[in-house]
Formats: C-alpha cells, structure tokens, sequence
C-alpha cells in the first residue's frame, strides 16, 4: 500500500496514547497510534487510522496512565504490538508533513524510539507543524495554558477524550478556530486591535502612566508582543489556516499582495522547527539563585509537556482531607521524571483567598536574561500550613525513595521566634515567546465594589508589577504545588496561576 512522492502532499495529524512510566528508568509504551490524513487546500479529511496496542509488558499500564487515557491492559491484551503495525504507522507518516498539539518534543520522539525498539528505520517528516508552539507564538495567550483541552473549552469544542482519533480532529478543528479569529482580525486591524480579544472589563496598565484606559489613559502596546494579534495583510482566498502558518515570528505576515513575488510554501515550516527544537518556550527556569535551585523543567514542564492531560481540580485548603495527599513519580523532559502531588488520586491545585502579603515582590535573584526572579511573600492560615505540611511529607519521602541526597526545604517558612506567623512564597513564572518576556500569571484587581479586571502589562517590569503587591495588600491566589531536585537542593514551589489583588 505503498505512495508515490507525487502524491504525498496531505497533512497528517497523529496522537499517541502512552503508558505514564512510575519509577525511575521506565520508559513510555505506545498503548494508541491515530492519524488522519488531511487535505492541505481544503483541510477535509481524506483518511483515517487508529488502533489499540498492545505493550511487550502489560503491567506498564499502571493506575496512573489509566486515570490519563482510560486505556486499560484489558483492553489492550488483544491489540496488535507495534511491531505488527509499524509498516502501516511508516506508509501513513514517511514522507509527508507531520501536524499535531506538542509532537515534537512528546509524540516524534516516542514513534522514533518504538521504531528503533524493533530495529527499523523510522518514517521522516517533509515538515512538522507543533501546533503547540505555533498557536502560542501566534495566537499568545488569550486562551490560557494552550493546552488542547484548554483550547478546545475556549472555542466550545467539548471535552478531550485523550484517545487518539479524537484528539488529532481536535486538533485540526482548534487550527482552524484560531486562523479564522486571526484572519478576521488581519481584515480590520485598526479596529481589531492588540487588545480586542480581551473582554471589556479588562485594564492594561503601563508603568508610564498607571492608569487603565478607563482612567483616560491609553496604554502603548510594543510592537512584535506576545499580547499583539498577528497582523496579516493578505489578499488571496487562501483558508485562514495558511495566513497562520505563514505569519512572521513577530506577528508580521509575508508579503503574498504582489503576484509577482514568488511565494513560499505556507507548510514549510522548517525555520519554525529548528527554533523549536533549540529552545521551544523559554521560560524563567535557569535561575542563578543561591538559596534555592531547582530543576530547569518545573515550570515548563506543567505548561509544554503533557502525556497525561488529567484536569487538575482546585481546592481550597479547608476541602483538602489531609489524608488523602500522596504523590507519584510522572514523565518530564528528555525521558526525566518529576514529582507530582495527587488528592485521592488527582493531580490538584489550590485556591486561597484574603492572603496578606507580608514582603512584597522580591528582585534579589537574576535569571540568565538578566531579568528578575518575581516572587512574594503572604501569611499562611493553619489550613494552609496543614494541606503543605502533609505534601512537604509525601513528596519528601518519594524524593528520598528514588534516590535523591538532597537537602529538603520546606514549604511553609517559620522563623525562629515567629512560629506563630508561617509564611509561604508565591512565585510568578515569566515566559518568552519570540523574545518577549512575560508574566505567566493572570493577575486581575478586584474592586471595592466588587468588580473583577484582567490587569494586562505591555512590558516585562518588575517596579510597576511590584507596585500592585505591597505590604498589608490581600490576594486571592490560584497555584500550584511543584515539587523539584536540583543540585542538592529539593522542595516544592507555590507557582502563581491567577492573582486577583483587592483594591483598598
């Protein structure tokens, strides 16, 4: 059933489903391949394939990668192994431009290594389109995490079922959700401006003035930021999708006006790859900070690498029954793996309202940009101190059990003579997207009157983002819990998702 090269030019979206390794050197199984084959001028589906698989050893399918995909060795026992499908794995990929939600660091990599697992030449790409990296440099954040599951509640697209087939028409329906909101805004941009996508009750403050547009004052966005819609002024009939694969790294569309300019393939996307594979999102991770170092994946590594897309519930400390808290050895980068902190078997985050903060934002330490390391200080209520005390426990004791030396720092701090005032640290992550740094967190300021607004900063600024949170100021705070290990040094990181500020 082999293709000529003639007629390969279809795109084909492919997702695995993979067994979540639970101790150290386990690698991943392919428990799901799906593809289907796509039309690059009509992006109609042409062809489909998926299969179960069946892995050499069943007991890899633990609790874990059940609760991530629902695929159970029952009802794999009866699959065919990879071995058995990887000539129709190599006609359906070899050859042809490769799409999909985070592939090049997740799925490439785990089709590459079962290839070489049973000794075959593996399929190579004409191009590879990650719509991961691609929607957040093009279409930022305005939807959130740019997780798939995320993208697709954005659009009311439904609830990813993390099966294979489901997810890569998904997938294909997301990339044209976001190139028609692109497209449309290209046509007027004047009246679709940086910030149009942002709902009215939405400030954007710039340390120049300090005020928001309401204010009486306009906020100059820089030209080339991750908050500014790419601007696309084409004039072909070409489907929305292919001004979004051919708008510029900042936003700025080739020039396809002019017949007479020859025009480059929209899916060679090979520049975009190489960046990519050099360095996918940057995020402020390689902190040369003494006191506390911690492994150069915690903050990307929620955010970028998802095998297992599990819903993180949020909880508030005083719905947290303490003995329910455990943790569990999941995948990372390069084959790695980090601690993740699980409520009655659920990965969770919590929600803590009317936080005091103590010390406000710290710029003490540096990362390798130069930028400062954001982070805060609040009071922790003895509902707080207990939920962290618990996961300081369980994921101290998973650290020392796989083999770690390092020295734990716990989470609540007391200091000696104020035992009575336990603090914890809030940390903003900063990521970069084409060389513009920003904040990772939402940060909305709540009125008195109650009134909630999305704060939006047109500049990476510590002293104007350090003006929102002085001392005595409360915060309502959305985080994480992150554990690392990294050089000798291992905790767990509260990492800011959503501040809302309250205004006196």
């Amino acid at each position: 059933m082999g293709s000529t090269a003639e007629d390969r030019s279809e795109i084909v979206f492919f997702d695995v489903e993979t067994s979540v390794p639970t101790r150290t050197g386990q690698g991943f199984a392919i428990l799901e391949f799906g593809a289907i084959l796509v039309c690059p001028k009509t992006l109609t589906e042409l062809r489909n394939y998926s299969t179960l698989i069946r892995p050499a050893d069943l007991s890899v399918i633990s609790p874990l990668s059940q609760r991530c995909n629902g695929i159970t060795a029952d009802a794999v026992a009866t699959a065919p192994t990879f071995a058995d499908i990887a000539h129709l794995v190599y006609d359906l990929l070899h050859g042809r431009i490769w799409a999909g939600h985070n592939i090049i660091r997740f799925d490439c990599v785990r089709i590459r290594d079962a290839f070489a697992e049973i000794n075959q030449p593996p399929p190579e790409p004409k191009g590879t389109i990650d719509s991961l990296v691609l929607l957040t440099q093009k279409f930022g954040r305005r939807a959130g995490d740019m997780k798939m599951a995320t993208l697709a509640t954005y659009f009311g697209l439904g609830r990813q079922t993390h099966r294979s087939l489901d997810d890569v028409r998904m997938n294909l329906e997301v990339l044209k959700y976001c190139a028609t909101v692109l497209f449309l805004e290209s046509s007027l941009p004047d009246i679709f401006t940086a910030n149009s996508w942002v709902s009215p009750n939405t400030m954007t403050r710039s340390r120049s003035n300090g005020k928001s547009p309401s204010q009486g004052a306009l906020s100059n966005i820089n030209e080339g930021s991750v908050l500014s819609s790419p601007a696309v002024e084409s004039k072909d009939k070409s489907h929305p999708i292919i001004s979004l694969a051919m708008s510029g790294p900042k936003g700025d569309a080739l020039n396809n006006a002019d017949p007479n300019i020859v025009q480059s393939d929209p899916f060679n996307l090979s520049a975009l790859e190489e960046e990519i594979k050099r360095e996918p999102i940057k995020s402020d991770v390689s902190m040369v900070e003494k006191p506390m170092q911690e492994s150069p994946d915690w903050a990307s590594s929620s955010s970028v690498f998802q095998p297992c897309s599990t819903s993180i519930l949020v909880l508030e400390p005083d719905g947290i029954c303490v003995p329910s808290i455990d943790a569990s050895l999941v995948p990372s980068f390069q084959g790695s793996q980090r601690i993740e902190l699980l409520h009655e078997g659920f990965p969770f985050q919590l929600h803590c309202t009317d936080l005091k903060v103590r010390f406000g934002i710290s710029t003490k330490f540096f990362d390798t940009a130069g930028r400062p390391r954001l982070n805060f200080v609040v009071d922790s209520s003895p509902s707080l101190c207990n939920v962290l005390d618990a996961c300081d426990h369980v994921a101290q004791k998973l650290t020392v059990d796989s083999g770690s030396s390092s020295d734990w720092r716990p989470v609540v701090i007391r200091k000696e003579g104020f035992f009575n005032y336990p603090t914890v640290r809030l940390h903003i992550p900063t990521a970069v997207v084409a060389d513009v740094a920003f904040y990772a967190t939402e940060i909305y300021q709540k009125e008195s009157s109650g009134a909630v607004q999305r704060l939006l900063f047109s500049k990476f600024d510590a002293a104007e983002l350090g003006s929102l949170f002085m001392p005595g100021t409360f915060v309502d705070a959305f985080f994480s819990l992150d554990p690392y290990d990294y050089q000798q040094n291992a905790g767990i990181k509260l990492v800011a998702k959503k501040l809302i500020i309250h205004c006196k």
